[in-house]
């Protein structure tokens, strides 16, 4: 992806910070931005906690399967543990992948990972295709999670902590 259009979807993104609504809202207009940035049949935003991941928002078909799961479990586990990206060409040959729709065949998650190095979220997106994934959907899926950090700040460090 060129870097003007990389640079302009970033400060979509982070135009989204100021706009109306609550933090719900704006991560819904973000996921939905995602999913159409890429051969993304679904994408999700995730708060990471102490002991679970749930979802924020979403967009796609359908509502993911789990919308809370265990912190462990899952590539979204996967990822937290490991604070880097993972991507899976093929989830059928993956035994850590957990369903979030019917049908997906490839999942990528990225971290966003605050100040002191911790995962407070994951972007996911899937595809219903084996090897839809590119060096192109690692760079973009980075690039979101640098500039939606905010949505992890101040209102969703008093939410973690009420929850957590």
């Amino acid at each position: 992806m060129s870097p003007p259009k990389l640079d302009a979807r970033a400060d979509a993104l982070q135009s989204l910070a100021d706009g109306p609504g609550d933090r719900e809202a704006k991560a819904q207009r973000a996921v939905d931005l995602i999913r159409t940035w890429g051969p993304y049949r679904w994408a999700g935003l995730y708060d990471v906690f102490r002991t679970e991941i749930a979802v924020i928002a979403w967009s796609g078909p359908e509502a993911p399967t789990y919308p809370r799961f265990p912190v462990a479990k899952g590539l979204n586990g996967a990822c937290v543990a490991s604070r880097k990206a993972v991507i899976v060409q093929d989830v059928a040959r993956d035994p850590r992948y957990l369903r979030t729709i019917g049908g997906t065949r490839g999942e990528m998650i990225q971290p966003v990972v605050d100040q002191a190095g911790s995962v407070v979220g994951t972007i996911d997106v899937e595809s219903d295709r084996v090897n839809a994934f590119t060096d192109r959907d690692a760079g973009l899926l980075a690039a979101c999670a640098e500039n939606l950090s905010w949505l992890w700040r101040a209102d969703g460090q008093q939410r973690r902590a009420r929850l957590s």
